[in-house]
C-alpha cells in the first residue's frame, strides 16, 4: 500500500513501538503523529550522501511518497544531490520530530523512480514549481538573482498557458532501507531504540533493542 505524504494514514493502534514487528507500519503511524503535531513540514527528510572524494554531504528534502519499496522524494538529477545519491547509489536519511521528541533514521540503497511515477507527481505540482524544475541549474554557480529570473521569464514564456513536461533531468529517488531505526525520547536520557535490519529489499526484517 501506498502512502501519500500529504494525505495522512489512518489511525493506526497506538502501544509500545518497541513491539512492533514491522517497520512501515510503525512509520506510517510516526508520520501521522507527526501531521498533526509538526508545525511546519513533518516530512522534511535530512538525506546523507557522499561525493567522489568519498566527503559527505547533508541536506534537508520532503518526503513525497513511501511504502513497502522504500521512501521517495524528487529532485534535479544534475544536482549535487542527485549526481551524488546516483554514483555511490546509497544513502542514509534521518527524521526528526521535536515536537513528539521522535527520530527515525533510514540507511538502504537509490533507485529511480519509474517515469510514470514522477510525470504523475511532476504533474501536480504548482505551475510556477513546473517552471522552475526547468529554469534552475541546481547546485550550480549563478551569477546574480536577475539571471535566475530571466531563464524563468524565458520558460514561462516558451510555454506559454499550455502543458509544461517534466524535464528529463528532474525525477524522484527511492531510498529503499536495509535498516529503519526508530528512536524515542525518554526521562533521564534512557531513551527508546528500536533498529529493523535486512539483507536486501524483499528479505524478512529483523528486530533488535539497542541501548540508549
Amino acid at each position: 500500500m501506498t502512502h501519500t505524504v500529504n494525505t495522512p494514514p489512518e489511525a493506526l493502534t497506538k502501544g509500545d513501538f518497541t513491539e512492533v514487528a514491522e517497520p512501515f507500519q510503525l512509520f506510517a503511524e510516526w508520520l501521522a503523529d507527526a501531521t498533526e503535531k509538526e508545525i511546519n513540514d513533518p516530512n522534511a527528510v535530512a538525506v546523507a550522501t557522499v561525493d567522489d572524494s568519498g566527503l559527505p554531504n547533508v541536506r534537508m528534502v520532503l518526503l513525497k511518497d513511501f511504502d513497502e519499496r522504500g521512501f521517495v522524494f524528487y529532485t534535479n538529477l544534475e544536482s549535487a544531490k542527485g549526481r551524488e545519491l546516483l554514483s555511490a547509489g546509497k544513502a542514509a536519511m534521518c527524521f526528526h520530530w521535536k515536537s513528539l521528541r521522535r527520530q527515525v533514521r533510514v540507511r538502504g540503497l537509490v533507485t529511480q523512480v519509474s517515469p510514470e511515477e514522477a510525470d504523475e507527481y511532476y504533474k501536480s505540482r504548482p505551475r510556477g514549481s513546473r517552471i522552475g524544475a526547468w529554469a534552475s541549474k541546481q547546485s550550480r554557480p549563478l551569477e546574480s538573482r536577475f539571471a535566475l529570473e530571466k531563464e524563468v521569464a524565458r520558460y514561462t514564456a516558451k510555454f506559454g498557458i499550455g502543458d509544461i513536461p517534466r524535464p528529463d533531468h528532474w525525477s524522484g529517488l527511492r531510498i529503499v532501507p536495509v535498516e529503519i531505526e526508530f528512536w524515542h525520547d525518554r526521562p533521564f536520557r534512557l531513551h527508546d531504540r528500536v533498529k529493523f535490519t535486512r539483507a536486501s529489499e524483499g528479505e524478512a526484517w529483523t528486530k533488535a533493542r539497542l541501548y540508549p
